[in-house]
């Protein structure tokens, strides 16, 4: 999944809902879900969310709702083989954007 946010220190949960194409409310959710994903509150409570934040959750996009994963298991295999997970991830997302390019060059043919 490619996900289209400016390069900048902190994200609102608007901007991060936006991004992923899903309800605030499940932002929130899987951040109660995933001890990974920890925003920064400001005074009013706002959620700001970091680089780290987004890398989370594209990983836990891709095993939720683009493999198929429940929410346990997803847990499960962040705990079991962090790294292992995030490799595969990072392999998958390199190889898409080659994909695009790769349509793009042809498409222009």
């Amino acid at each position: 999944m490619h996900v289209d946010l400016p390069e900048k220190r902190y994200y609102k949960i608007g901007e991060v809902a936006k991004a992923f194409s899903v309800n605030t409310s499940l932002i929130r959710f899987w951040e109660k879900e995933f001890d990974v994903i920890k925003p920064k509150k400001n005074a009013k409570g706002t959620r700001l969310f970091t680089q780290d934040d987004i890398a989370n959750f594209k990983l836990i996009f891709n095993l939720v709702k683009e493999r198929g994963f429940t929410l346990d298991g997803a847990k499960k295999k962040l705990k079991k083989n962090p790294e292992s997970t995030i490799n595969n991830h990072e392999i998958i997302s390199r190889l898409e954007k080659v994909k695009a390019e790769l349509n793009n060059i042809k498409s222009q043919l």
